[in-house]
């Protein structure tokens, strides 16, 4: 028996937010997130935004959000940029890796310590690359050709945007793994990698928190598949077919996050 709207909440101290689709579209936010977010401090509860959109990296979301009234820390924005950083860091220290990514992911990935190449690399990885070229595409498809280990941001097929949707990173692997026959390693959402990364660095229980966003492939099954909950909210990829015929049952399902503000 599926659990009611309240009940489902209850036993959430951490509320994982995908933003794109859930939070706001493109630059207008969504009605009423700014309520949930009020609920929640007045409650003592804590939240984390979750992006898989690693074209863009925590200070962008930071003042992203600070235009529509939201003032956070840098430290409160994951993204599935950052959870690729520490897998290679832990799983290919100080090796060679080729990123098609846009300028900001290259920025960040050198930042943090990642030796970014354009020849002869240990790893490879695509990532959502706004600045996608052929030459792109024909280098890191050479690559994995030749046996390169193939890594990918997130599995997202497509970003929402205020009119319509627009590819991401998971079209663009399709085009790779077409020419190649690789599948790549996705990292971000629903990785495993993914929770471990969130429970690291809140110190929560898998069993206090909650995964929140439009896709039941990504946001919903983070939180399902790894041990804690995953909520639905229909304000951007996902409708109630989508749910009907998705393998992946979200704990709830709610129209937005204002309507989830009204059972806490």
């Amino acid at each position: 028996m599926s659990l009611s709207k309240e009940e489902a909440l209850k036993g959430v101290e951490l509320f994982v937010l995908d933003m794109d689709g859930t939070f706001y579209l493109s630059d207008s936010i969504i009605e009423g997130s700014l309520d949930f977010i009020r609920k929640l401090e007045d409650m003592g509860k804590e939240f984390l935004f979750f992006t898989n959109n690693a074209s863009r990296v925590s200070s962008f979301y930071q003042k992203k959000l600070a235009k529509m009234g939201l003032e956070v820390e840098v430290s409160d924005i994951v993204t599935a940029g950052d959870v690729t950083i520490e897998y290679l860091k832990s799983f290919y220290p100080g090796k060679r890796v080729y990123l098609n990514g846009t300028p900001l992911l290259e920025e960040s990935f050198q930042e943090k310590g990642i030796c970014l190449v354009q020849e002869d690399p240990d790893v490879v990885v695509q990532s959502f690359d706004m600045t996608l070229t052929y030459e792109k595409l024909e280098r890191i498809c050479t690559f994995v050709r030749n046996g390169v280990p193939f890594l990918a941001t997130h599995m997202d097929t497509n970003c929402p945007v205020d009119y319509g949707f627009i590819p991401d990173c998971g079209a663009m692997c399709d085009l790779i793994t077409s020419s190649t026959g690789v599948k790549p390693k996705f990292l971000g959402k629903p990785c495993r990698e993914t929770m471990d990364m969130i429970l690291k660095i809140t110190g929560k229980t898998v069993d206090q928190i909650a995964f929140v966003g439009d896709r039941i492939y990504t946001d919903v099954a983070t939180g399902v598949k790894n041990g804690a909950k995953g909520f639905l909210v229909l304000t951007g990829e996902a409708d109630m077919q989508t749910v009907a015929e998705s393998e992946v049952e979200p704990t709830c399902v709610y129209d937005s996050l204002y309507e989830m503000s009204q059972y806490l």
